[in-house]
């Protein structure tokens, strides 16, 4: 497997890492969906600043536009999210929310983004709703290459795990344990 360095900003280098990424969190996307992610990273390599304002506010900015401008602020929240659950899931720690939260709002973005889409772009973006977490997976695997520590702690991946059912996630909680963690499905009233 080719380490590539992530500010080489070449659509190949990018479709290399990828598709290793892909490989080692055992992780098949269509092509649809790695063009997407490729592209989608060589789009942000040159955000420096992406994670300065709250997610939250940006998702309710595209509540209050319309038309192109809507979309393009949808696709954005989207793409921001899954790069902070990917790249980044430490921001969400930082930030006092659970990973899951950037997948929720990422999803609920990319359909949302689907609903006002044509016919030919809205499959795209159903796609990255339905598929969301498969895509962060790879993200996430993609930051762990060039390190032997995983990215997740293991009390963020057992939550990821609980709310998403991430793969990356309970493969991380394997690392630290040889128990299988049970689903949170909440207390249930046992009164009749």
């Amino acid at each position: 497997m080719s380490k590539v360095i992530l500010h080489n900003n070449s659509t190949a280098a990018w479709q290399e890492l990828v598709s290793d990424a892909q490989q080692l969190s055992q992780t098949q996307l269509n092509e649809e969906l790695e063009s997407y992610l490729v592209f989608m990273l060589m789009r942000f390599t040159e955000y420096a600043d992406m994670h300065q304002r709250p997610i939250a506010l940006d998702f309710l900015d595209t509540l209050h536009s319309a038309g192109q401008l809507q979309k393009i602020q949808l696709r954005e929240v989207g793409d921001k999210c899954l790069l902070f659950s990917g790249f980044f899931p430490g921001l969400a720690e930082k930030r006092l929310v659970k990973v899951s939260y950037y997948v929720d709002v990422g999803q609920n973005a990319y359909h949302l983004l689907a609903s006002l889409s044509n016919t030919v772009t809205c499959n795209l973006f159903v796609q990255l709703s339905n598929r969301f977490v498969p895509l962060m997976d790879v993200l996430q695997t993609m930051r762990e290459m060039s390190s032997d520590t995983p990215l997740l702690k293991p009390l963020s991946a057992m939550e990821l795990w609980q709310d998403t059912q991430s793969k990356h996630a309970i493969d991380i909680l394997k690392e630290y344990t040889d128990a299988q963690p049970l689903q949170n499905k909440g207390f249930e009233d046992t009164e009749h």
